[in-house]
């Protein structure tokens, strides 16, 4: 039986899954959110870790059937179970991860504990990390790129569905932050809105065109930690929203949703040459012009997923992340001219 709340992860069942002898748990922290969040400490044998971050359904019973309606807990404790170890970039080491059903549960590295922080925009070598984060992007992508393993009965045909855009494209979403908070944003946020509304199928559409590989789906720097004992390199927490996309996805939503509008702007066109280049090196080929329409076009993506969250007033986020995230990406996808670029795509 897998645990549903946190008063079941006791003992004996760490010492199952763990094939540890563990006699004593205690709880240091919980939270939940689009998922239920442990941070637990261990005693037992000596191999026994001493903390490990457990993650499991939400506990509040809206989030949980909110979560399962999506699969986001499925879908993650799936990929830390049969393709974590695969993976060449650094996620959170997997102690145990199952599902049965809708239940599902994750045993993951502590990365506090092992050193690991967390980066934010205001970090000085938020530049270095950028590119850090597009490299890293690059060698995930490329491993993935136009794989056979998403046909048929590929062992990742269960993410062949799982493209960009699902549900409607978020246009309901849309519509609720024009309502709700349209009068704090410019008119560029308007014209976004008025042309996704009017032709979000269109541009699922698009979004959905070209070759495709395993993306992230939400790597925005909430969801990456550094290794500063691995080489200071960047990893990749929270794959609920893993998927088949585009890769270009991943970086303009990192780089529009996350990096401060001046280092974005200064460097972006060069990560993406970089991305290209490293995309070459493992036999990928991406040419840079095409690239870099992708990545405007996924610009608009990234503002859609902030505006959806400040369309939910506070119940994904503080209101104040949403409308902080929807102002820079606004901003981001002025900057790209992104109006005019889905004109000409749509026209």
């Amino acid at each position: 039986m897998l645990p549903l709340d946190v008063a079941d992860l006791k003992a004996d069942w760490f010492s199952a899954v763990l094939g540890r002898d563990v006699k004593d748990v205690e709880v240091l922290d919980r939270s939940s959110g689009t998922t239920g969040r442990a941070r637990v400490a261990l005693a037992g044998e000596p191999c026994v870790p001493s903390t490990v971050f457990v993650k499991l359904a939400p506990f509040d019973e809206r989030q949980r059937e909110f979560v399962t309606s999506v699969g986001m807990g499925v879908a993650e404790a799936r990929f830390y179970r049969d393709l974590a170890a695969e993976i060449p970039v650094r996620v959170p080491d997997v102690w145990f991860a199952e599902l049965d059903g809708d239940r599902y549960v994750m045993v993951l590295e502590d990365l506090i504990a092992g050193g690991c922080r967390f980066p934010t925009p205001k970090d000085d070598d938020i530049a270095w990390r950028a590119r850090d984060i597009v490299e890293q992007m690059a060698a995930l992508h490329s491993r993935f790129w136009e794989s056979p393993r998403f046909e048929g009965d590929g062992d990742l045909a269960w993410l062949a569905p799982k493209g960009t855009g699902a549900a409607g494209g978020g246009a309901t979403f849309v519509k609720m932050a024009v309502d709700a908070v349209g009068d704090r944003l410019p008119a560029e946020f308007h014209r976004l809105a008025d042309i996704y509304i009017s032709r979000n199928d269109d541009i699922v559409q698009l979004w959905n065109s070209g070759p495709r590989t395993l993306v992230h789906g939400d790597p925005h720097l909430g969801n990456l930690f550094v290794d500063t004992v691995g080489g200071d390199t960047t990893g990749f927490l929270d794959w609920a929203m893993i998927g088949r996309s585009p890769g270009l996805r991943d970086v303009a939503y990192v780089m529009c949703n996350s990096i401060p509008a001046e280092v974005r702007a200064a460097g972006e066109r060069a990560l993406i040459d970089r991305y290209c280049e490293l995309l070459g090196e493992a036999g990928v080929d991406l040419d840079t012009e095409s690239a870099w329409e992708q990545y405007r076009l996924f610009a608009v993506y990234s503002w859609v997923s902030a505006t959806s969250t400040a369309g939910m007033g506070a119940k994904w986020q503080p209101l104040h992340i949403g409308l902080g995230g929807t102002q820079r990406a606004t901003a981001a996808c002025d900057q790209l001219g992104c109006v005019g670029l889905l004109e000409r795509l749509l026209a």
